[in-house]
């Protein structure tokens, strides 16, 4: 089953990660900036636990999606240095305590290290569709935020998602609905932190 088939099998749980109130509240600017300072700290963190993970699936991925996964760890590597910049430029402190929401996300992760290696596609390409798709409901964003929105919803981005696709449907058999059920409800609990933080 091509991994994009997802969407359409999950449609109430797809819609809810990626049509959120968070991503409302950031599009219409009422979300409170301490909401968004949490989310965007823990965000760093997460984007690190998955700097590592997707290390770990690159050594053992099939030589078709190496390439991609590559090219994906260099942008968490600039990623990282970006978070670094932003959380300069607001105050906030990176080596903040991870919150339950985005240390059950690194347990998930820790997990799918052990999974078939197209279910691990699966995952990546599903938390990568996931952002993409939910800032682009973001979009524009209000002028708070519109900087990261613009920066989350870049062009290249599209393109690294649609390869991760390609990478996710030739890796072979998978428990693909389980998986996907799973990094969305992760993702869910993440816009939930944020939320709650407010």
């Amino acid at each position: 089953m091509p991994v994009a088939e997802l969407l359409q099998r999950h449609p109430r749980a797809w819609s809810r990660a990626t049509r959120h109130p968070f991503l409302v509240a950031v599009r219409d600017g009422t979300l409170p900036e301490a909401a968004f300072d949490t989310w965007l700290a823990q965000d760093a963190r997460f984007v690190a636990d998955l700097l590592r993970f997707q290390a770990r699936l690159l050594a053992r991925a099939p030589r078709p999606a190496q390439a991609v996964l590559a090219g994906g760890l260099v942008a968490l590597v600039d990623e990282l240095a970006w978070f670094e910049v932003q959380a300069s430029l607001r105050g906030l402190d990176l080596d903040t305590p991870a919150l339950p929401a985005t240390a059950a996300y690194a347990e998930l992760l820790e997990r799918l290290d052990g999974a078939d290696v197209g279910s691990a596609l699966t995952a990546l390409w599903t938390i990568e569709r996931t952002y993409l798709d939910a800032w682009a409901v973001a979009a524009p964003g209000a002028p708070a935020y519109r900087e990261f929105v613009q920066h989350w919803t870049a062009p290249g981005f599209a393109g690294y998602v649609t390869a991760l696709e390609q990478a996710a449907d030739g890796a072979g058999d998978a428990d693909r609905d389980d998986v996907f059920a799973e990094v969305v409800a992760a993702e869910c609990a993440f816009w939930d932190m944020a939320v709650d933080a407010a």
